[in-house]
């Protein structure tokens, strides 16, 4: 069953682990220097077992402002947060940074508790509770309830199970079948079990023996065992604070920060474009390219922040923006993140990722940056049609497979299949590889089809003589590289439209004609008949240049290549072309002669054809070549079959 996960949040040394022992009677301050400091510094996790049958993880985070990253890496997996203020004390700075984090992170349901209210007279406990609701006006805290407690001696702590209890029984729990994502906060080895991690489950489900991938390193590892609140479970869903026990990965392998999800469903990037929220409390102007710390789930990451449409935002605006990452990231869209300048450490903002994937967007024309605000538009206010249209569209000749773009639009399964019928359907993708599902605009296949179009009809200008180009050497012109099976399919959808014809290697316009003017009519008869009269002794090439000097080279070229396509003459090699009759004649005088013979050599062959070696060699290879016959040593046979 789904469970939520309530996370405490406040200033250092304000209750907040003091009040979760209270309700649950777990300690969850686990370091010899949290004791000795009598405050948290790493997560803590205890959990709570409500009347209406649910259990409620709970996340201990610490209030200290040195240890704000761990704050956040706590908040990543919160359904619900318990606002800690202690009443002698009321609102402080981690109060106010703790309270933005929980908004960046999108934190929408929670309770507000003033602790310590034994050290405090009622006239100071009803002031501060005034300065509390004044505080978390126009919020998502604003009509949250404010309970009243005393870990030391006890008062309040029922009423603030009895809240907790309301909340859950009112809220609506779907199961989200789908990709199992983990954030891991914890890895450590136990003896006699290996690698463990622990973290909040954030979506789907996973059960024991089956395979999860750390991601952005892409390692994998079998589950070995899986603890919810220390007892052990075959399947963990959503909103579990989880213990995996790993096989196959030794702790140095995996990190702090890493999301075990399932293998296949996340992709790894260094760019991510997203909404920023840029904190009122900030005290200048966020500036282009301004180096920040990037906190996403438990990760930390240092990187830039690349405005797509201004050169500033100031403090309390919103902006579209692109984080430049100095090491990958795995993301869905939807998620959150926070930044934090890098000196000196403080939260500035954060937001909501868009793109978990995207190119390099440039900034610097006016015209740039109308097109990221064109973008930025179909994330915002866009179907899941249309982003899934932009993301092929910005993918080019290269296409995307379903299942990374599964990864892209965070959507899976059944789901992503509903969401393609129709575009398929109706033209606006097409599958261009039916095995991997390779998906591709299009806008795209139309600008690829007419490139191939318009390189098609330059070399025919060129090459009028030439009755087609190489497929492989149209492939090879064209910008961006283009994969063999789109080029491929690309051709067969032209040959089907009758816009060119495919003859073995071969491709043309389906409207070219090789047409001889009268002089090249001539010239290619006069070619012909110069072969055919000279036999087995034919000219060298060049010397058929100089004889019909008169045109230029490339025309005597073209003729050549016409009569080779014709099969009128071969080209046995570089310098030397023969007649196809005279060829032929001299195969059926080969073969007739090894058949008596069994074999034949070079000596033989030359006397047999009263050639010197310039041509009987040469055509002693070119007859392997076509594997007529075969080489063994220095004599050659038939080949069989």
């Amino acid at each position: 069953m789904r469970e939520i996960i309530l996370g405490t949040a406040g200033h250092v040394d304000h209750g907040k682990t003091s009040l979760i022992r209270a309700l649950t009677g777990i300690e969850t301050d686990r370091l010899k220097e949290e004791k000795k400091r009598g405050i948290t510094i790493e997560l803590g996790f205890a959990h709570l077992d409500l009347p209406c049958g649910h259990r409620l993880g709970i996340v201990d985070v610490p209030g200290h402002e040195k240890f704000i990253r761990n704050m956040v890496a706590g908040a990543a997996g919160m359904d619900m947060v318990a606002f800690i203020i202690a009443a002698d004390e009321g609102i402080m700075p981690q109060t106010v940074e703790h309270f933005d984090i929980c908004k960046l992170l999108g934190v929408k349901d929670g309770l507000i508790i003033l602790t310590k209210k034994d050290m405090v007279e009622p006239e100071w406990l009803e002031m501060v509770e005034e300065e509390v609701r004044e505080f978390f006006r126009d919020s998502f805290l604003e009509e949250a309830p404010i309970l009243h407690v005393s870990s030391v001696t006890g008062e309040g702590i029922e009423a603030v199970k009895r809240k907790l209890d309301e909340k859950v029984q009112g809220i609506n729990f779907q199961e989200e079948f789908g990709p199992f994502r983990l954030a891991v906060d914890r890895v450590f080895s136990m003896k006699g079990f290996g690698t463990v991690i622990t973290g909040t489950s954030l979506s789907g489900r996973i059960s024991v023996g089956e395979d999860l991938m750390f991601y952005p390193a892409e390692l994998s590892a079998k589950i070995r065992g899986i603890q919810v609140h220390g007892k052990d479970v075959d399947v963990i869903e959503a909103g579990h604070r989880t213990a995996i026990n790993l096989q196959g990965r030794e702790k140095n392998e995996i990190n702090r920060g890493d999301m075990a999800a399932t293998p296949g469903s996340m992709t790894p990037s260094i760019r991510l474009d997203c909404r920023l929220h840029y904190l009122a409390g900030s005290e200048k102007e966020l500036t282009n390219r301004t180096q920040v710390r990037v906190h996403v789930g438990t990760r930390e990451i240092l990187g830039r922040v690349s405005l797509m449409e201004t050169d500033a935002v100031i403090p309390g605006s919103d902006a579209n923006v692109q984080l430049l990452l100095q090491e990958p990231v795995a993301v869905w869209p939807g998620d959150r993140y926070v930044i934090r300048s890098y000196s000196p450490i403080r939260t500035i903002g954060g937001g909501i990722v868009y793109n978990n994937a995207p190119r390099k967007r440039k900034r610097t024309a006016q015209r740039d940056r109308k097109q990221n605000r064109e973008i930025f538009t179909v994330y915002e206010s866009g179907t899941a049609e249309e982003k899934m249209l932009l993301f092929l569209k910005e993918s080019g000749f290269s296409g995307i497979i379903a299942d990374e773009l599964a990864t892209r639009l965070g959507v899976f399964g059944k789901k992503l299949k509903k969401l393609l019928q129709q575009p398929i359907s109706t033209g606006r993708i097409v599958v261009v590889e039916s095995d991997s599902r390779r998906l591709v605009a299009a806008s795209v296949l139309q600008q690829l089809t007419a490139t191939i179009e318009q390189l098609l009809a330059a070399y025919h200008k060129e090459n009028p003589l030439k009755t087609g180009l190489a497929k492989e050497e149209l492939r090879s012109q064209l910008r961006p590289q283009v994969d063999p099976k789109l080029f491929n399919y690309a051709l067969n959808f032209l040959g089907k439209k009758e816009k060119i014809i495919q003859e073995e290697a071969e491709v043309r316009l389906s409207n070219h004609e090789v047409t001889l003017q009268v002089d090249e009519q001539a010239m290619r008869e006069q070619i012909s008949n110069l072969y055919l009269k000279s036999g087995l002794k034919p000219p060298n090439l060049k010397d058929v240049l100089l004889k019909f000097g008169e045109f230029p080279e490339a025309q005597i070229r073209q003729v050549i290549d016409l009569l080779m396509q014709d099969s009128e003459i071969i080209k046995i090699n570089e310098a030397l072309y023969f007649h196809a009759s005279v060829l032929e004649k001299l195969k059926k005088q080969l073969v007739d002669f090894i058949k008596k013979e069994g074999e034949i050599d070079a000596p033989r062959f030359k006397t047999m054809t009263g050639l010197t070696r310039k041509f009987s060699i040469p055509l002693l290879e070119y007859f392997d070549k076509v594997k007529l016959t075969i080489r063994i040593g220095d004599k050659r046979v038939l080949r069989k079959g």
